[in-house]
């Protein structure tokens, strides 16, 4: 068995942004007349889409409201979102990204995004920092129903990198993925894929618990390494560190 693609998340890892979702998400429930609760944010929306996160707050303060609703909710946090970030002289991108996708890139993997994000969300960070070149495919809040920690956004990224390379061949325990949050890392393991915890959204020590490699950093990331682990056939331990 080899390596042959890297999943990444998008908010939290290639984007360091969740405040910007907090405070959104915030504005949101005071619009709708309802006083954010502290802690809420962390236990109802990190690492998950904006459909599920809202739709979750709403029904733990008695509200249930219709798909159209929800979406109309949708949509204007996604364009406050928008308007937020070209306001911004240079978005908060993960320090050593880059680098780390050029590596990529030189191994002749193939790269995708895997996100409960909306695609224009993703698009207008991708584009704007000239790294939308390096993937190949994506997977967003549009494609799916179902937000993390169900396994199926990363299912269909292995399902489109396939499609894009009929000659790929690509299994999910040939994929890395890339996560900042516990939510994010357990849909990666239950698609059968490795997983680098990235400590931009919770501490080094909780993801530590879960991910098969934990780094503060993108450039302490040793690709070569995981490599080597790919090329052993060696399963890995559910804590290491890079």
């Amino acid at each position: 068995m080899s390596l042959k693609a890297v999943l990444f998340d998008f908010n939290g890892v290639i984007i360091k942004d969740e405040p910007i979702h907090e405070q959104l998400i915030e504005q949101l429930l005071i619009e709708e007349n309802l006083r954010p609760k502290r802690g809420e944010f962390r236990q109802y929306c990190l690492g998950r889409s904006d459909r599920a996160c809202l739709n979750d707050i709403l029904l733990r303060r008695g509200r249930f409201v219709s798909d159209a609703v929800l979406n109309a909710l949708i949509a204007r946090k996604t364009q406050a979102y928008q308007s937020l970030l070209q306001t911004m002289s240079q978005l908060p991108i993960s320090p050593g990204l880059e680098d780390f996708i050029l590596k990529l890139q030189a191994a002749n993997l193939k790269l995708a995004v895997v996100t409960g994000a909306l695609r224009a969300e993703l698009e207008i960070v991708l584009n704007r920092t000239n790294i939308a070149q390096y993937f190949s495919g994506s997977v967003t809040g549009d494609d799916l129903m179902v937000s993390k920690p169900a396994p199926d956004g990363y299912l269909l990224g292995v399902e489109r990198l396939n499609q894009m390379y009929p000659d790929l061949n690509l299994q999910p325990s040939e994929c890395l993925v890339i996560e900042d949050t516990q939510v994010g890392i357990t849909a990666a393991k239950r698609a059968g894929m490795d997983v680098v915890g990235i400590a931009n959204t919770y501490p080094f020590h909780m993801l530590q618990r879960q991910a098969n490699w934990t780094v503060d950093y993108f450039w302490d990331l040793e690709l070569d390494r995981i490599q080597e682990v790919y090329s052993r056939h060696d399963p890995q331990p559910s804590i290491t560190e890079c």
